[in-house]
């Protein structure tokens, strides 16, 4: 089984709901998991919980990378639990890392110590998200990137991240050909600009990738798109609406259940729509997003990532490494020349 380095100390509620996640999932699979930071509050937390001791090893590191710190100065001056987790892969010490830490940092601990695969000209940091199915057999989610890593692209850019979204559909859904999309302000294979026009010629004429042109904004909850294309910027702010939106459906429905009884009964009735539409847009569903385009992998997590959201991301990572994510990546590249 891979051994999956986890930054212990990376995320809002770490290091108790992370310690907590890694402890469920060493009762429950064969993977083996490296605890990231410090030993002394980690093994505080084992001692509450039930463990299998034989899958969980602990890596001292005696700093952290805060949720508010600026990147670069962090992951420059610090030797952060974060920095240990990359280095351990990096080293052959571990397979691949898994944190919920500070986004940036994360990014650029990648580019420190991981190299970018032949070909690749920028990461991608990918997120999953749940949508409607159109056909039996679809993933219940659909893939997006970049959703921060970077915040401009050029075609070139928009294409390998089709190829690198295209090619986890395929190992990790299990999506023979899935259908790629680019995100966009029309249907129109011109719109949106120079470099979404020429990345849209360009993927209409790659026939490794099954691309189905542009996808609108109202489109991305339904089953158009497998696997959606575009910038840092615009990926971060969809990503950060949907979480919005489930969040605000939450408060919504608590605070209507409390005010009235009629309001009570007909929250009663409309149960099942609004639990569909809160499905629709809840982050927690999925443990965490991959950052691709590097030679080895990092699952980055919500921030807020409780232990079953963090156990989730701890699989993610194990059957990523399993299916070789990365060298498909770099084979599809290949073809794609």
């Amino acid at each position: 089984m891979p051994t999956i380095a986890v930054d212990a100390m990376g995320g809002d509620l770490a290091p108790d709901e992370i310690v907590k996640g890694v402890a469920q999932i060493s009762l429950t699979t064969d993977i083996e998991t490296v605890l990231v930071g410090d030993e002394r509050r980690i093994q505080a937390v084992l001692e509450g919980v039930s463990y299998n001791p034989e899958h969980i090893a602990i890596l001292h590191a005696r700093e952290a990378i805060g949720m508010a710190e600026e990147p670069r100065e962090a992951v420059k001056r610090k030797d952060a639990s974060l920095l240990v987790a990359v280095r351990a892969v990096a080293d052959g010490r571990a397979d691949a890392v898994v944190s919920a830490g500070n986004t940036g940092a994360c990014v650029l601990a990648c580019a420190k110590h991981f190299r970018l695969l032949r070909g690749i000209r920028r990461a991608a940091l990918a997120s999953v998200f749940p949508r409607q199915r159109e056909h039996p057999g679809q993933d219940r989610f659909a893939l997006m990137l970049d959703v921060g890593a970077t915040v401009r692209c050029e075609a070139d850019e928009l294409v390998q991240f089709a190829i690198m979204g295209n090619a986890y559909a395929r190992r990790v859904s299990k999506v023979s050909s899935p259908a790629v999309g680019l995100l966009n302000m029309g249907s129109e294979d011109m719109k949106g600009g120079e470099a979404l026009a020429e990345a849209h010629r360009r993927l209409r004429l790659l026939p490794s990738i099954n691309f189905v042109g542009n996808v609108e904004g109202n489109e991305l909850v339904r089953g158009k798109a497998d696997v959606i294309v575009c910038e840092g910027l615009l990926g971060n702010v969809t990503l950060k609406l949907f979480e919005g939106i489930s969040e605000v459906l939450y408060d919504l429905t608590n605070a209507a259940g409390e005010r009235r009884i009629a309001w009570r009964f007909g929250l009663r009735l409309l149960a099942r729509g609004i639990e569909r539409l809160r499905a629709l847009t809840d982050y927690t569903q999925y443990g965490g997003s991959p950052i691709l385009g590097f030679e080895h992998l990092l699952i980055k997590c919500h921030g807020r990532s409780t232990a079953h959201a963090l156990g989730n991301a701890v699989k993610v990572a194990a059957k990523a490494v399993r299916d070789r994510v990365p060298a498909e990546i770099a084979d599809t590249l290949e073809t794609a020349r």
